[in-house]
């Protein structure tokens, strides 16, 4: 049977309703659900001149057609124009899916990306969707991005630079390789995953002459994770880390931080990029870009990483991986 995925198309004035409406045009291996307001996508389906019917939630998806559970907005959306006040929508709509996922009534969630200003100007507290999730579901998450060719996860996500090294402790770099393992194994089935781990300093600390964070914290972790039987390569200095011969001998790469890790990634593209959270109860996978407002209504949205999203998502939920 073919999975049942939650699609949240996020900030109404970015791309995502359209990028929705345009992979939706298409034969997918999956039913869907989007969380949304109806008349936003209608709205995005006329400024880019595609088909689109809303039916009810319960009805199966198909080409042109698109059911939704409708989360009503405050406001019209007007492309490319950010709007505090519907800032509680794209949460409720964001909510009501991670629910629907936890509770098993849908085996997976798609998302388009979130203005984080936009809802923290409206007073909700939003660091990033892998965050919530993670609190919605009391559990450990790991966020991982990943092209064809290219796996890079991290210990840290959406915090200011300045706050990275505090954050980096024995227990936590412990438990994001533990997540990491483990869903490679279980959900990407990677028998054995070789994780090539960065230092967080220039040179990975210099033998402790540019900071000793690997000397204290990381390699003591990595040498008793190596006792458990994990294959561990690292830490490695990240100017280098990326270079094709180190890359051949891993799985994925993990970043101490969000900056660390991820420009290497997009910079090869971020069209059929798409960012997994780990550790979650179900399949959750998101696009690798933002909501460009500035591209909103105008037709010229690529879908492609949303497409490959939901592609892994799908995959994900029937127990595969792509």
């Amino acid at each position: 049977m073919q999975p049942n995925l939650a699609l949240v198309p996020g900030e109404p004035a970015g791309i995502g309703p359209e990028i929705c409406v345009r992979m939706m045009q298409r034969e997918l291996d999956a039913n869907v659900v989007a969380f949304a307001d109806p008349d936003t996508l209608l709205a995005a389906a006329r400024a880019i001149n595609l088909p689109l019917r809303i039916v009810d939630a319960d009805a199966g998806s198909a080409p042109g057609v698109l059911p939704v559970h409708p989360i009503p907005q405050a406001r019209p959306t007007r492309f490319g124009v950010a709007d505090t006040a519907n800032a509680a929508s794209v949460f409720a709509a964001l909510k009501s899916a991670a629910d629907a996922c936890s509770s098993g009534a849908l085996d997976g969630l798609v998302t388009a990306p979130i203005h984080k200003a936009t809802l923290n100007d409206a007073g909700i507290a939003y660091t990033g969707t892998t965050e919530l999730l993670a609190q919605w579901a009391g559990c450990d998450v790991v966020m991982m991005l990943a092209r064809p060719d290219l796996r890079v996860a991290l210990v840290t996500t959406h915090l200011p630079l300045r706050a990275v090294p505090d954050a980096i402790t024995a227990a936590r770099l412990t438990r994001v390789i533990e997540v990491l393992q483990h869903d490679l194994v279980h959900r990407f089935a990677v028998a054995a995953p070789r994780i090539a781990v960065l230092g967080l300093n220039p040179h990975a600390g210099e033998s402790g002459h540019l900071g000793r964070e690997e000397i204290d914290i990381i390699i003591p972790v990595l040498n008793r994770l190596r006792e458990r039987g994990f294959n561990l390569i690292g830490p490695l200095p990240a100017d280098t880390a990326f270079l094709p011969q180190h890359l051949a001998q891993c799985d994925v790469v993990l970043a101490m931080y969000h900056d660390q890790g991820l420009p290497v990634l997009k910079h090869a593209g971020i069209e059929q990029g798409i960012n997994i959270t780990l550790g979650l109860p179900y399949p959750r996978v998101a696009v690798d870009h933002g909501t460009a407002l500035e591209l909103a209504g105008r037709g010229v949205a690529d879908a492609s990483s949303l497409c490959a999203a939901f592609a892994q998502c799908s995959a994900l939920a029937r127990g595969a991986s792509r």
